[in-house]
């Protein structure tokens, strides 16, 4: 771990568009000069000078020790038509969030297990991009495949406001 500037992506690459973190990354690594296998889906862990990178299935409690390590955070995530905006950038707050699902987990929970143990709270956002087709296929639909260019350039941006 060198960089202030962690990027997390997370979701399931073999359900399409709920993949696209894992798209956004792979782009991001390449303009870093990283290589990252081409098979969505497959871990990617890149450390730089300027922004590190990692892919996850999904977001876990354990996850709260790794960001408390870090200035900045941006999790990179697909989202259904339930939010209006094709990508939606907003910046979070810690706060538990019940779900109905045990296996589930959000950034704004592990944002206050981090504030609670480590007392620390990075400055983070959520990029969410709209998601339209999750069949059993790795490649983006080609809606989300264009939005996910725009948000990975706008994140690029983000990343170079405070090197």
């Amino acid at each position: 771990m060198n960089a202030k500037t962690l990027i997390i992506g997370y979701g399931n690459a073999d359900r399409q568009d709920d993949g696209v973190g894992w798209h956004i990354l792979k782009n991001l690594a390449e303009r870093l000069g990283e290589s990252v296998p081409d098979d969505p889906g497959a871990s990617i862990e890149v450390e730089t000078d300027l922004v590190d990178l990692t892919f996850i299935l999904q977001i876990f409690p354990e996850l709260a020790e790794t960001i408390s390590h870090y200035e900045r955070v941006c999790f990179v995530d697909a989202h259904t038509s339930d939010i209006p905006a094709e990508i939606q950038w907003i910046a979070l707050e810690p706060a538990y969030e019940k779900s109905p699902l045990t296996h589930h987990m959000s950034p704004k929970t592990v944002l206050s297990i981090c504030s609670t143990i480590y007392n620390q709270v990075p400055e983070t956002i959520l990029v969410s991009v709209r998601g339209y087709q999750f069949q059993f296929e790795r490649d983006l639909s080609a809606k989300t495949h264009a939005l996910a260019e725009v948000a990975e350039k706008r994140i690029w941006e983000w990343i170079n406001l405070s090197n």
